[in-house]
């Protein structure tokens, strides 16, 4: 099986998932059989500067990934990936190694549309606009989820020091 996971830069396990599929620089594609990583390779996002609808999904489909590990994605994204018979898992974070191996667990699963999905679904609607705009947009997203993936482990952090 191959495992697409968004990556914020091209250092393969050891990279840092993408808080967005579409605009991350990095995709790190993993041929894995059952538990054991048999191959992990690095390839350039040919549309991370600007992207229209579909291409995103149709060149992670025709790189032969039949799951697809992120941050988020917008709800037509969600349904592009299903037309082409990709997995779709949001609510990757940490490392690429980290999020395979929630994912190959079972402890990763399933996909929800992220918060800019209403605009970003709409290539003409403001919110899509402004998430095109680039760095900053993609920035405050990244920021985001670091405050949530703080939030999490500190909270895992008070319950193994008082309990």
């Amino acid at each position: 099986m191959r495992i697409a996971v968004s990556a914020d830069d091209n250092h393969g396990l050891d990279g840092v998932v993408a808080p967005h599929f579409g605009r991350c620089p990095y995709y790190v594609l993993i041929d894995v059989e059952g538990t054991s990583v048999k191959q992990v390779t690095t390839v350039a996002n040919p549309y991370y500067h600007h992207h229209q609808r579909g291409q995103v999904p149709g060149f992670i489909h025709s790189q032969g990934a039949e799951v697809m590990l992120t941050g988020g994605m917008g709800g037509r994204a969600l349904g592009l990936f299903a037309q082409c018979g990709v997995e779709t898992v949001t609510g990757a974070y940490g490392t690429v190694r980290r999020a395979l191996e929630g994912y190959l667990r079972g402890e990763l699963r399933g996909a929800d549309a992220c918060g800019k999905s209403a605009g970003h679904g709409d290539e003409h609607g403001p919110l899509a606009r402004e998430y095109e705009q680039g760095e900053v947009a993609r920035l405050r997203e990244e920021a985001d989820m670091l405050r949530r993936q703080l939030s999490e482990v500190t909270e895992r952090l008070d319950r193994l020091t008082t309990g």
